[in-house]
């Protein structure tokens, strides 16, 4: 069995104050194959590692709307 992991970026322009980050970071490390989230306050990057396998965009996406964010796939 290979491990497979990729990086996705996403952006959400709804990040008010510095409390989302911790929110945000818990919100993605509590889905199954995601080993890393870093969220960048400032810029509104949100830079996961996962296996897709097991979390796609999607299920990144939609862990981040059950804490009340919108957020979307990004190429920066």
């Amino acid at each position: 069995m290979t491990d497979i992991r990729t990086r996705t970026l996403l952006r959400s322009d709804e990040l008010s104050c510095q409390s989302c980050v911790p929110k945000i970071e818990k919100a993605l490390l509590a889905l199954p194959g995601v080993t890393a989230a870093e969220v960048k306050f400032a810029s509104g990057r949100i830079e996961v590692e996962h296996d897709p396998a097991l979390a796609d965009v999607d299920a990144l996406v939609k862990a981040l709307a059950r804490t009340g964010y919108t957020a979307r796939p990004s190429a920066f």
